[in-house]
Order: structure tokens, then C-alpha cells, then sequence
């Protein structure tokens, strides 16, 4: 359980159709940060954007409608933890850009299970 206290957030930036082996590579990210124990993910997907290639992608229009949509996968960890998880992160990006930030952690609140 994460602590109050120094931590990382990491931010992952790739498409919603990039695959990695034999599933979404956004899948299989999730995966690996529900099986190394990290306090908790979240998957955003953006209304529009674009990326090192520079092509717009929007669900209401531009370059590449409905094609490649960004995704974002966010996380905060200790920075233990976050140091031992890039590696292999970093393995498995083969389009994105995965950005990695100090921070603190004021408080965790986990409330009950419903």
C-alpha cells in the first residue's frame, strides 16, 4: 500500500492500438502493473491529440478519425518500485513516450470496498 511520502508518477503516452504480443499493449501494461503490486493505475483517453509523427487524431475529425486514439496510463508508486517497473516499460514502448515525475503524496484514502 502506498504511503504518504516521496513518490514518482509516471505517465505513459501511446496509441490505443498498439499491440504488444498477443494483446493491446495498453492491456498489457495494466497487467504488469496489477501483478508487480502498484497502488493503483488509471487509463485516460483523450478527446483528440497528436504525437511525434505529428498526424491529428480526433474522434469528431481531423487526419486520422477514430485511428490510432490516444491513451494515457498513469501511475504513482514509491520510487522503488517506479525504478524497477521502467525498465521494463521501457521494453515494451515501441510508439509512445513514458515520462516519469518527483512527487509527494499527501494522503491515501483507500475507503471500504463496496
Amino acid at each position: 500500500m502506498l504511503t504518504p511520502g516521496a513518490a514518482k508518477k509516471v505517465i505513459i503516452h501511446l496509441n490505443e492500438d498498439t499491440s504488444f504480443r498477443s494483446d493491446f499493449l495498453s492491456r498489457e501494461i495494466l497487467t504488469l502493473l496489477f501483478n508487480r503490486g502498484v497502488a493503483g493505475a488509471t487509463v485516460l483517453r483523450p478527446a483528440a491529440g497528436f504525437g511525434s509523427h505529428h498526424r491529428m487524431h480526433s474522434r469528431e475529425g481531423g487526419i486520422d478519425t477514430a485511428q490510432h486514439m490516444p491513451l494515457r496510463i498513469e501511475f504513482i508508486d514509491t520510487p522503488q518500485n517506479v525504478n524497477a517497473l521502467l525498465p521494463l516499460l521501457e521494453e515494451m514502448l515501441t510508439d509512445g513516450m513514458i515520462e516519469a515525475h518527483d512527487t509527494v503524496v499527501l494522503k491515501v484514502a483507500p475507503g471500504a470496498l463496496g
